[in-house]
């Protein structure tokens, strides 16, 4: 231990004797290991980290995939009604198990209104998580099937709209102008569902009682309910699966005959599984990147590292020609690059603790579990372990480099200068040519990325985002229980958003595009014959008042738009886009065509199309345009005919849009004072431009190419710095040959061709197997691109030239100094 203390102390010294040394290792590799420890920070918060429950693992989804229905995403529905009464009450192989469904809740009774979102649970799911509240207690089955209106807060809220007051249980808070009994708070970390990114986590829980709308016969095919269930102990998901199918063939000979010839199939999975299976491959990508970027500051540290020990080899020699013993000399050289390593690695996890307190909110959207994204002692330990391995990968080179110095030849040449080793230039170039590769293997991802970001943002919408202003709204049932009120509210806010000093169309609708949601609904199309093994007829739907569409900027291709005159006793009418009229009726003009609501099972009203429209993306501009058909409120009922219930009610909540001549942000503040002009109380969210919506859905692909492109920068500077540092040794361990070559009459401009032509031949070789990587490296790449090959010429071809006039341009400082030595100076210095 004595020993080892003494040549720890040794290492200091001497790595303190070369100050610029020290810090270019430290710094380069604290930027190494910190960004492969940030990011490594997400990847185990996101992916590694059991969920915040107890005995997690334990944790399942239960839903229903429909054969022939393609929902998008997963393929799974999710579950109705009476699935959620059925599999809880015959399933056998769960120790607890409950429904739940998104729900949204006007907050009111406690400070300013507020639109908050929410989650309608059975007690089953608070059973299978098995959370202890932090105060009170939460709902029972009790209280779930007789529509108890009691409330659980979330911690978050409890702190920020309460103060955190522990009186607050026992209190009613009223959402949606109806009292609830706060009887209960979840603790700090507690979240359910565990939806993705920060903007949308759930505020307060209630009792998934059933209404009575939603035990009416045509609600047998509302599949928008979800399950979660805690497995018995021994017990797979597998089992349960086997176990939830046997229910579901109960469920489907139970089947109304409006849906009897629907099939499902049970789908049983991890809940971690599927909380992040949409983030795993972007995650993946991003530790691919980073690792590259810390491979390349290893090979920079070895190569330093190396030609250190060749300058010192003089030293080395003298002390083995005194009896120094080799591995003493081996520990001490793999002390100075552990020392190095260390260092970077607390310098670099300090950077990453910065980077992601900076960077946690740049996270997109698109990732769950953000809030649990942290440094703890996993990630600490990963990166000092991350340290430890990399100072003895890299002390290793050097360290053998030392051992096979030639005792007589050094101590005989002097301080003769001359070339270095063979052994050891080799070595060097092969650390340069591979810290190349490394980089234009990431270089190229990077323009693979910004192609493809470039592709995403020259995409037709379809809609004209510019001068638009969008809000989200949701009418109290309490202060609006009838249709007529709704209808009242609705048409007063349309009349003054339309005398607003610049507006120029105003409309509402269910569903507007770049929100992220999913909204299928079955229909069948007249005179359409579906091929054998053709699924469902599936399109989106968006239920429309007043100029919604031309507000929206959407063309008209045939026919007309809604007018006022589409009232519910008027002929039944429908709008479709273009991508559906071409499904159904082909190379045909869609108007006076038919559709109607559901399968062909239930009773519904035939509509008649008056008006085609363009295709609109729905989601992210990268994504696939999707069937859609448009139905104007007034006539819901009468279109959904006996699958209407008499208490629902339409049109009570959705998205506002309002078209202007001013810029839209100058206008959120008017649409507020129109909607609080008619309810002071109501409130609005998602106020925002509809340029800030599409901006939103871009913002995953976005993130994804800011973050390569920036490793691939980092990765292509180190790459540089590398093929700099071996070209200046290079050209200062032959300053003798030079010396002699420009003596016997070689040009400056020869000599410092010589030099250029060496680092080319590197870059070159580097670039040549960059690209093989880059080509292999295709498989994991190809699910980020859009519209871009993996193998773009133009992109590879680019790349490849950018690499290697870098490669050519850190030679040439070199190649100045080698030209510029006087051959009669230094031939005297030698």
């Amino acid at each position: 231990m004595q020993k080892l203390l003494s040549d720890l102390k040794f290492a200091f010294r001497q790595l303190g004797k070369s100050p610029g040394f020290t810090a270019t290792a430290v710094l380069m590799l604290a930027f190494g290991i910190g960004a492969t420890t940030a990011i490594f920070s997400i990847v185990e918060g996101v992916l590694l980290r059991p969920l915040p429950f107890p005995s997690s693992s334990q944790l399942v989804v239960l839903a229903d995939r429909i054969q022939g229905a393609d929902v998008g995403g997963n393929g799974e529905a999710g579950v109705t009604v009476p699935d959620i009464r059925a599999y809880t009450r015959d399933t056998r192989t769960f120790r607890a198990l409950g429904g739940y469904q998104y729900a949204g809740y006007e907050l009111s009774g406690n400070g300013e209104p507020a639109q908050v979102s929410a989650a309608r649970l059975t007690a089953g799911v608070f059973s299978a998580l098995a959370v202890v509240p932090q105060l009170g207690r939460v709902f029972t089955d009790d209280e779930t099937e007789h529509s108890q209106q009691v409330v659980v807060l979330s911690y978050a809220t409890w702190k920020t709209r309460f103060h955190g007051d522990r009186a607050v249980l026992n209190t009613k808070v009223l959402l949606d102008r109806k009292p609830y009994l706060v009887i209960g708070v979840m603790p700090r970390n507690f979240e359910f569902p565990l939806n993705a990114g920060q903007l949308n986590r759930t505020e307060l829980w209630v009792p998934l009682s059933f209404t009575p709308q939603e035990l009416t016969t045509g609600a047998a095919a509302n599949w928008s309910y979800q399950m979660v269930g805690r497995l018995k102990p021994g017990t797979s998901p597998s089992q349960a699966q086997s176990d939830a199918q046997r229910v579901a063939e109960d469920i489907m000979r139970n089947f109304p005959a409006m849906i009897a010839t629907l099939s499902i199939r049970a789908v049983v999975r991890p809940l971690q599984e599927e909380t992040v299976e949409q983030a795993r491959p972007l995650l993946k990508t991003l530790f691919f990147a980073v690792a590259v970027v810390l491979l390349i500051a290893c090979a920079n540290l070895a190569g330093l590292m190396l030609v250190r020990a060749i300058r010192n080899q003089r030293e080395i020699a003298l002390r083995l020609a005194l009896g120094a013993n080799t591995v003493a000399l081996l520990r001490q050289t793999l002390l100075e690059s552990l020392v190095l390593s260390v260092s970077g690695g607390l310098v670099g996890l300090a950077l990453a603790a910065v980077a992601l307190r900076i960077g946690k909110n740049l996270l997109p959207e698109s990732l769950p579990r953000i809030s649990e994204i942290a440094l703890n002692w996993k990630v600490a330990g990963f990166a000092l372990l991350l340290a430890v391995v990399t100072g003895l990968l890299c002390g290793l080179a050097p360290a053998f480099a030392a051992l096979r110095t030639n005792v007589n030849g050094t101590l005989k040449e002097g301080g003769r200068s001359g070339s270095a080793g063979g052994g050891h230039a080799r070595l060097r170039s092969t650390l340069v040519v591979a810290e190349i590769a490394i980089a234009l293997v990431l270089l190229t991802a990077s323009g693979l990325l910004l192609r493809s970001f470039e592709k995403m943002r020259s995409v037709d919408l379809g809609f004209r985002p510019q001068h638009v202003t969008t809000a989200a709204y949701s009418l109290p049932q309490k202060q609006y229980p009838t249709q007529p009120a709704v209808n009242a509210f609705n048409n007063e806010l349309l009349r003054r958003l339309r005398e607003l000093p610049g507006a120029r169309s105003a409309g509402l609708t269910t569903f507007l595009p770049a929100t992220n949601n999913n909204n299928n609904q079955t229909f069948v199309a007249e005179g359409y014959l579906p091929p054998k093994g053709a699924g469902m007829n599936l399109a989106t739907v968006a239920q429309v008042i007043g100029d919604y569409l031309p507000a929206m900027g959407i063309p008209l291709l045939r026919g007309r738009f809604f007018t006022d005159a589409d009232k519910a006793s008027a002929q039944l009418v429908v709008m479709v886009n273009r991508k559906l009229a071409q499904h159904y009726w082909p190379n045909q003009d869609p108007i006076g065509k038919r559709l109607r609501i559901g399968t062909p099972e239930m009773k519904t009203p035939w509509l008649v199309i008056v008006g085609e429209v363009a295709d609109i993306k729905l989601s992210s501009p990268d994504q696939p345009t999707k069937e859609e058909y448009y139905l104007p409120v007034d006539q819901l009922e009468e279109d959904f005919g006996t699958l209407a219930s008499p208490g629902d009610l339409n049109g009570n909540g959705g998205y506002i849009v309002l078209r202007s001549t001013f810029p839209p942000e100058q206008m959120e503040n008017a649409l507020r004072a129109a909607v609080r002009s008619i309810d002071p109380q109501l409130p609005l969210t998602q106020v925002q431009t509809m340029e800030q919506a599409v901006s939103q859905t871009e913002a995953p692909r976005r993130f994804n190419t800011v973050l390569i492109t920036s490793f691939a920068l980092a990765a292509v500077l180190l790459a540089v710095l590398g093929i700099y540092s071996v070209i200046a040794f290079s050209v200062a361990s032959r300053v003798q040959e030079m010396a002699i070559r420009m003596a016997l009459g070689s040009q400056r401009s020869g000599i410092m061709r010589l030099i250029l032509i060496s680092g080319a031949k590197l870059a070159a070789i580097g670039c040549v197997l960059g690209l093989l990587g880059a080509v292999a490296d295709s498989a994991l790449l190809r699910s980020l691109l859009f519209g871009v090959s993996p193998f773009d010429p133009a992109v590879l071809t680019l790349a490849a030239a950018a690499v290697l006039l870098l490669a050519v341009s850190a030679s040439a400082p070199a190649a100045l100094r080698a030209a510029s030595t006087d051959p009669m100076q230094a031939l005297r210095g030698e």
